[in-house]
């Protein structure tokens, strides 16, 4: 059932919504990872509503709280870089070669990238999702420089004629500023070559505030272009997509919904919003 399937009822024509049940509502939110000033937003608006279509209207409400901004993939090149960003624990990795074999079923060819070279287990992890997906993992020396990776990733797919280069970096926080300028470093030795089409951050959805916290660290750091979140299905659970995309105007992408290479697929906000109302 959505979060607010069980109040449309309440809300047509002249509401018989009870300030007992604004407050249920309000804590519903809160517990739903929209955040204190969305929820405050919805409210309020929701509040307002007249007439029969009450569906409809708060349909629009929860709409214009979106992102309005494009949710297509840059589209290919010879290559188009993607760089993919995020902290530890996320499911990074995981989500490069999900969108490697999503690319991949649309017949485009790639190149991957493991320039989260500080971490052997991250590289030996897109090793083997490369060798399943069947595209190249241009990889380095343990410790070495992230961006001589990258480099060389985007070289080889340059050469190649390659549709497209994902980058997997680093995500490890000794410090912001050690983890932000290792990121833009990166992007100035790619942009060298060629330009970085899209800077792709990963957030676990579960992590609730957390996530907004982390989508607006890394918003103010590099130029991030779209998300993906990672354990969000869709449904009224998912309240911090709302949040996200209310706030920093970052539109979701993809979201990826369980462990299989193949639980990964495009973000569609009228699903979502589906999974809000309980339609």
């Amino acid at each position: 059932m959505g979060l607010f399937s069980r109040f449309l009822s309440k809300l047509k024509g002249e509401s018989t919504a009870s300030a007992l049940d604004w407050d249920e509502l309000n804590a519903e939110l809160l517990a739903a990872d929209l955040g204190p000033l969305l929820t405050a937003k919805l409210i309020e608006e929701a509040k307002k509503i007249k007439g029969d279509d009450a569906g409809g209207s708060l349909r629009e409400i929860l709409k214009s709280h979106l992102s309005q901004k494009n949710r297509a993939l840059a589209p290919a090149a010879t290559p188009a870089v993607i760089l993919v960003v995020g902290v530890n624990g996320v499911g990074k990795t995981t989500s490069v070669a999900k969108l490697a074999q999503h690319l991949k079923n649309q017949s485009q060819s790639l190149v991957l990238g493991a320039a989260d070279t500080f971490r052997a287990a991250a590289v030996d992890q897109l090793v083997t999702w490369g060798a399943r997906v069947g595209v190249d993992v241009i990889t380095g020396k343990h410790e070495g420089e992230p961006a001589s990776v990258a480099f060389d990733a985007v070289k080889r797919g340059s050469e190649s004629g390659t549709d497209y280069v994902i980058i997997d970096t680093a995500g490890r926080l000794h410090t912001k500023s050690d983890l932000m300028a290792e990121l833009g470093k990166i992007k100035r030795v790619i942009e060298k070559m060629a330009p970085v089409a899209e800077v792709l951050l990963v957030i676990d959805g579960t992590t609730g505030q957390n996530g907004l916290i982390q989508a607006k660290l890394f918003s103010e750091a590099v130029d991030v272009t779209g998300l993906i979140v990672t354990k969000l299905d869709g449904s009224a659970r998912g309240g911090v997509a709302l949040a996200i995309e209310n706030q920093l105007d970052i539109p979701i992408k993809f979201i990826g919904t369980g462990e299989a290479i193949e639980d990964f697929a495009l973000f569609e906000s009228e699903s979502y919003l589906d999974g809000l109302l309980g339609d």
